[in-house]
């Protein structure tokens, strides 16, 4: 015996794995094996120290998952009950003749003290039992479990996408994430299981009133005709152990009822336990239980009704109230005596007088304050949010967020956008006017304050609204206040897109595409390239109008150039030079016949022999021939303009980087592609020739 239970196997087996199957034995063993009494006491002060062992466990659970498994316990206890059933009904109907005392004292015991000498009082009590657990507790939780189970189901793909939300923000990793998943799919199988375990307690109840009438009326009849006891004694013994059966049964059914209401209704916060929060919800506020104390005295006081009892309870209410409200006042002057004092103003400078300044900032006077006021949802600052999403979306990274505030020393419908603190940009908006601004090729003029788009410098109009359709009938483009200023916004980012790319921006960046492409970044930054010179690369970039949304081709072009160099104009180029599909289609869309503005060959020689010797950074031209080709481009730039061509100059790869800084400031809308950066697939149409006659 000793080698079998020291068998490798056997004791790999942890004992808690055997419960179960031990339990499930048991019931089994109890309905075929005929128990003796003192077994049958046992057994049943077993099962009803077993559902005060439940519902204490879920008294003090603070949430259901950590009683998850509370259906399982219910079934075993239900059959555990049931089995006794059977094994007590066999022993009350073969020895119930011998008397009160066959089937044990438990029996015995309950029976005497319901009954009380009194068959009726027992069957009513039985019944009594019988209606709450079935009718009031029972019901209520399994209709509890039923709904909770439903909206858990519905539920779950919401929590799902928080969750994935989550994980894609950063918020949570992995492992939390997985976490979170079992325990939404944990919860719906436990309210999904508790709803069906419910059906075994109704169950359980029907069963406890058919086995007493068994009892009742087949005890009757074995008494009566097979031992020849007379109907009175027959009905003494019989009815006795009966019901004492029945209520021994009944009381931890109702019991273990109560432990799964409790479970499913739990609601709230999870640091605390059932009691905890039910005290601390109830009998918290002094007010109600000041009102409670007011009304009790007042019924104390009618003729006729017991005072004795409501101003008892009135008193312990009232002083409930003033205890609470004296602890309330205690408590807050604790807190007002901790609160650390106002410190006195000091005259002395201390660096909390230095504001940092905001990277994006809006002034606006006090009359377009309306559409940046939260409080009236101002238009404008949706306007922004959108302007943000948008620029993320076509240039590759976000924005620093546009700090507004109010300027009372600009005009009152005055507004100026800031970078770092220098203005770059002004203008004036009419809150409640509109802006008809003219396309080009409108003669006929609208009624209005002549004067010019902020963003573009398009000719325009400050209309009232009610000319709006007029001015679109003859051609104008008509928009808001807050579209003007919107749009100027627009355009400020845009054209200072590179100035906004920080190393927190690029950081940020950085670990966004680290999600998608870890092994990449991890390989390259800053491995290969710091993080300085990859923040100079995606400004020359942007200065240069070329989005950065294709941050992995990006990347991957700076792993191989890396080798070869660092210097941050030479890895632009290589870059501009993978990127050069995307340059093209941002500049001339999805045709392939590029047209563009050629260097005259004589200017294109003299200019080539000016940068030879001297590094792109230092082209040596003279400066008569820089203002030649500075006008000529602007020219150009505007003819092409004209022409609804983008203002594209083509120039050799070695030109590319002198003439785009020489000609920022001239034509600041005139782009600069090197030969190198023309795709396979495009035709090159020469539409104006930079230098030469035409």
């Amino acid at each position: 015996m000793n080698a079998i239970l020291n068998h490798p196997a056997l004791r790999a087996v942890p004992w808690q794995a055997l419960a179960v199957p031990l339990l499930v034995f048991m019931v089994l063993a109890m309905m075929i094996v005929p128990l003796p009494p003192f077994l049958l006491d046992l057994l049943f002060t077993f099962n009803i120290a077993l559902g005060l062992i439940v519902l204490m466990v879920a008294v003090y659970t603070k949430k259901p998952l950590e009683f998850a498994a509370f259906p399982i316990v219910l079934l075993l206890t239900t059959l555990l009950r049931l089995s006794l059933n059977v094994a007590s009904t066999r022993v009350v109907l073969t020895e119930g003749h011998t008397g009160p005392d066959a089937a044990g004292k438990v029996i015995e015991a309950f029976g005497h003290f319901v009954i009380g000498g009194n068959f009726a009082v027992g069957l009513i009590v039985f019944a009594i039992l019988v209606v709450i657990n079935f009718v009031v507790v029972t019901k209520g939780a399994g209709r509890i479990a039923e709904v909770a189970a439903r909206f858990t189901l519905d539920a779950m793909p919401g929590k799902q996408m928080a969750i994935d939300a989550d994980l894609n923000a950063g918020i949570i990793d992995d492992k939390e994430a997985k976490r979170r998943r079992a325990e939404i799919a944990q919860e719906a199988d436990f309210y999904g299981a508790m709803d069906g375990a419910s059906k075994f307690v109704r169950g359980d109840a029907i069963a406890g009133i058919l086995i007493l009438f068994i009892n009742v009326i087949g005890g009757l009849a074995i008494g009566t005709l097979q031992h020849d006891l007379p109907l009175a004694a027959a009905v003494n013994n019989y009815v006795l152990l009966s019901i004492g059966d029945g209520l021994v049964a009944q009381i931890p059914a109702l019991v273990i009822s109560i432990a799964a209401g409790l479970i499913v209704s739990r609601v709230g916060k999870e640091d605390a336990d059932m009691g905890t929060q039910m005290l601390g919800q109830m009998f918290s506020t002094p007010r109600v239980l000041g009102i409670t104390a007011t009304i009790l005295a007042v019924l104390g006081v009618i003729p006729g009704m017991p005072w004795f009892v409501f101003l008892l309870l009135a008193a312990a209410c009232g002083y409930a109230a003033w205890w609470l409200a004296q602890r309330a006042r205690q408590v807050e002057a604790l807190a007002t005596r901790a609160a650390p004092a106002e410190p006195a103003p000091s005259q002395d400078a201390s660096w909390e007088d230095i504001v940092p300044v905001d990277v994006l900032g809006l002034e606006v006077g006090y009359r377009l304050i309306p559409l940046v006021d939260k409080g009236q949802d101002g238009e404008l600052l949706k306007r922004i949010k959108a302007i943000r999403k948008k620029f993320a979306q076509d240039i590759g990274f976000l924005p620093p967020p546009v700090h507004i505030r109010d300027n009372l020393e600009l005009k009152p419908s005055a507004y100026r956008v800031l970078l770092k603190g220098v203005v770059i940009g002004e203008g004036e908006g009419f809150n409640g006017m509109l802006l008809a601004i003219n396309p080009g090729g409108i003669a006929q003029s609208v009624p209005g304050t002549p004067t010019r788009d902020p963003a573009f410098g398009l000719p325009a109009i400050w209309i009232e609204p009610r000319t709006r359709d007029a001015a679109q009938v003859l051609g104008y483009t008509v928009v808001d206040c807050a579209t003007v200023i919107a749009t100027h916004i627009n355009h400020l980012l845009l054209s200072h897109a590179g100035q906004l790319l920080g190393r927190q921006e690029v950081q940020a960046l950085i670990d966004h595409i680290g999600k998608f492409a870890p092994k990449l970044i991890d390989d390259v930054v800053p491995k290969l390239i710091p993080l300085s010179t990859l923040q100079r690369v995606l400004q020359n970039l942007l200065d240069e109008g070329v989005p950065i949304r294709d941050m992995r081709t990006i990347v991957e072009t700076l792993a191989d150039a890396a080798q070869r160099t660092t210097d941050a104009l030479e890895l632009t180029a290589q870059v501009r030079g993978a990127l050069r599909a995307s340059i093209a289609q941002t500049l001339f869309g999805t045709t392939r016949e590029l047209s563009v503005i050629a260097l005259d060959p004589e200017l294109e020689k003299v200019l080539v022999q000016s940068v030879s010797g001297n590094g792109n950074d230092a082209p040596a031209i003279e400066p008569g021939l820089v203002d030649l080709i500075q006008r000529g481009a602007a020219q150009a730039a505007q003819r092409q303009e004209d022409m609804g061509l983008a203002p594209t100059l083509l120039v050799p790869d070695r030109l590319r980087v002198p003439l785009a800084r020489l000609l920022k400031r001239a034509a600041p809308r005139l782009r600069v592609l090197g030969h190198a950066e023309v795709p396979e697939i495009s035709t090159i149409r020469v539409s104006t020739v930079l230098g030469g006659a035409g």
